[in-house]
């Protein structure tokens, strides 16, 4: 299967899940929920800033640029993976609301439901995209482009799982609805802390390629 393939099939994946997301997340007042249907349409929009760049790193050489677009792929893993640190900042900020405002009644069936099938539609496209070699386009770029939407979806899957988790929690309990925003918080710091690293990791891969590009 060909990295445009295995984007594309992960895009339609989260597209799938938006919408009974965001429902059950507003009806069953749950944060978590909301937090992945938000999350998921972001995805969707970085997925398709990756497949873009994946077919304007093939395009041929022209006069004015000689080696066409090598970096296409790592500018569009910045893109997604500042997206992710800003969601997750997002998530946190929503999270602490709760905590200061008070965390409002939770219905944890609709929320185990959507977010265990969540989970596991996540989980399969995480292994999807980790199965990935490449298909002709910038090796380094392409690499750290597919690591940013993998991580972005085995968030999404761990996210999806925790809340699930929440939500047999909460069902069981008829109560403990602390633990929606508190799940939410502790997914959103990790993904947000990873997301830091792979920024990071771009950044230097950047800033390698201008220097290369200097020299005579």
């Amino acid at each position: 299967m060909t990295r445009t393939r295995r984007l594309s099939v992960v895009l339609v994946l989260n597209l799938a899940l938006v919408a009974g997301l965001v429902v059950v997340g507003i009806s069953a007042n749950s944060l978590g929920v909301l937090a992945e249907g938000t999350d998921y349409l972001a995805d969707a929009a970085a997925i398709g800033v990756s497949l873009f760049a994946v077919r304007v790193s093939k395009l041929p050489p022209t006069p004015k640029r000689p080696q066409g677009y090598p970096m296409a792929t790592t500018w569009a893993a910045g893109v997604n993976a500042g997206w992710l640190l800003v969601l997750s900042v997002a998530i946190l900020v929503g999270a602490a609301g709760r905590f200061l405002t008070g965390t409002g009644e939770v219905h944890g069936l609709p929320v185990l439901i959507v977010s265990g099938i969540a989970a596991v539609v996540m989980f399969v496209g995480a292994l999807i995209l980790d199965g990935d070699n490449g298909d002709g386009d910038n090796k380094a770029g392409g690499d750290l482009n597919m690591r940013a939407v993998l991580l972005d979806t085995a968030g999404d899957a761990a996210a999806a799982a925790g809340v699930a988790v929440a939500g047999a929690v909460i069902y069981v309990t008829k109560g403990l609805y602390w633990l929606d925003p508190v799940v939410a918080a502790i997914i959103a710091g990790v993904v947000g802390y990873h997301a830091v690293r792979l920024l990071i990791e771009i950044f230097h891969a950047l800033r390698a390629h201008m220097r290369d590009a200097a020299r005579p």
